[in-house]
């Protein structure tokens, strides 16, 4: 019982299970009452006509016809127990069986003699007749007892029975909320104990248990995922600062011990340090989006006029460089974001394919409409990715070995797919028949979010081996 108490699962269930109780309890009394309001209703028109009609013969055939068709009525078996008087102006009985004293005009409940039972409750009508005489005429009040006691007892036996039932359904369903919780609380205490990677279970159902055991676990992976992140970014920045400060320190330690241009180690310390400077700048630009601050300052963005903007700009350095910059934008692109954000998420696109490329590489910028979606599109003829590092290039510090030369920090990929997952959308990367295809999915003014996780689960189990 103390278990019981102590859980909120079962309070919950028994809870419930004493509202049942008292509702149905409250129902079988009302019902008793308006079952009991009726057959008295029904015993007083009994009455009433009988009484009626004994008048009538009263007035067509005298006292004698009255005394012959009481004694009548007396002499049959009557299963309502029709009693009957008739009592003279002094108050003494002259007619019937009916042992009472003379009640006044009217009907009302009186008190009459039993024979066998002793004094006993009856419903009686009372009618005056002429020279002071009273008729009454009774319904003892024993038939509807009995149909009482019976309603009553039938209705106690059902009203035991369900509140048996009602009892063992509250701790079924209190057993079945607690194993439930239960399963929830044990996963979430082996990840307390270090196992990170221990999910909530997720039933067939579908149920609001099975619902937010999945929105625990896509938590749990974002918790895991940022974990991972924060060791790759501490791990990564070790790395990539170590360089440039090894580098800066062997020219400094240089210095020290020989003669060297004062203006030549001056600046270059100054270019290592400002190397060291964009990395962090980088490093904050990248965790700032991701932390989602940046998505109160939202605000319509037009699309069509920002990519038309970064077209001329960047066509004539691609001019210059020998390479082609083409580009196609629809009209009326306009989502709801940052407008800063998204034109630097392009511009990281395009200088990718800018500066992955040959001289001879032709990139692609377009902008279009999907439905829900605004798609703005960056194909280079670049030669593509290896498909084994296309999950991977969007990391932060991630580079292909090819790339470990040009400038940079592997951190362009991460902004674009961190500010597309601001905006409710997604980066997708994918080799085209001559080179890279990255594609910017956001939607557009006015729309929810996507729900891209749905499709992904969707592929999944499309995916699994039947």
């Amino acid at each position: 019982m103390r278990k019981w108490l102590s859980s909120a699962a079962y309070r919950i269930a028994f809870i419930n299970f004493a509202a049942y109780a008292a509702g149905l309890a409250i129902l079988g009394v009302f019902v008793f009452g308006v079952m009991h309001i009726a057959f008295s209703r029904q015993l007083d028109s009994m009455v009433s006509d009988e009484a009626r009609t004994l008048q009538d013969e009263y007035a067509s055939g005298g006292d004698g016809e009255l005394a012959e068709a009481i004694a009548v009525r007396e002499a049959s078996a009557s299963p309502t127990r029709m009693l009957y008087a008739v009592f003279a102006a002094d108050g003494h009985r002259v007619h019937g069986s009916l042992q009472t004293r003379r009640p006044t005009a009217g009907l009302h409940p009186i008190v009459f003699q039993d024979p066998s039972e002793g004094p006993d409750a009856a419903r009686a009508r009372t009618i005056a007749l002429p020279r002071g005489q009273s008729l009454v005429v009774a319904v003892d009040s024993e038939w509807l007892e009995g149909i009482e006691r019976i309603v009553i007892i039938i209705f106690s036996l059902g009203f035991v029975g369900f509140v048996v039932l009602g009892f063992g359904g509250a701790v079924v369903v209190g057993s079945y909320l607690q194993r439930r919780l239960e399963s929830i609380s044990s996963s979430a205490e082996a990840i307390i104990r270090g196992d990170i990677r221990s999910r909530m279970p997720v039933g067939p159902r579908e149920d609001e248990f099975d619902q937010l055991a999945a929105t625990l676990n896509r938590m749990l992976d974002r918790i895991e995922g940022l974990l991972d992140n924060l060791r790759q970014v501490s791990s990564d920045i070790a790395h990539d600062l170590r360089t440039p400060l090894a580098r800066l320190r062997n020219r400094l330690e240089r210095g020290a011990v020989g003669p060297l241009n004062g203006d030549s180690l001056v600046a270059d310390a100054v270019r290592q340090l400002d190397e060291v400077l964009s990395l962090f700048a980088a490093i904050l630009r990248v965790a700032e989006v991701e932390s989602g601050e940046t998505k109160r300052f939202f605000e319509p963005v037009d699309v069509t006029a920002m990519l038309a903007e970064l077209a001329e700009s960047y066509g004539p350095a691609f001019e210059d460089e020998g390479r082609i910059f083409q580009w196609s934008i629809a009209p009326d692109l306009s989502v709801r974001g940052d407008r800063e954000l998204l034109a630097q998420s392009v511009a990281n696109l395009i200088e990718n394919g800018q500066r992955h490329t040959s001289k001879s590489a032709v990139v692609r910028m377009t902008g279009a409409s999907a439905g829900s979606l605004v798609c703005v599109q960056v194909v280079d003829t670049g030669g593509g990715v290896p498909e084994a590092d296309l999950g991977r290039i969007t990391k932060r510090f991630a580079r292909l070995e090819s790339s470990r030369n040009t400038e940079g920090h592997g951190l362009g990929l991460s902004l674009v797919s961190a500010v597309a997952k601001l905006h409710g959308g997604r980066l997708i990367l994918q080799n085209s028949a001559a080179g890279l295809s990255a594609t910017i999915e956001v939607p557009r003014s006015g729309q929810a979010p996507a729900d891209f996780s749905r499709e992904r689960r969707t592929r999944k189990k499309e995916e699994q081996p039947e």
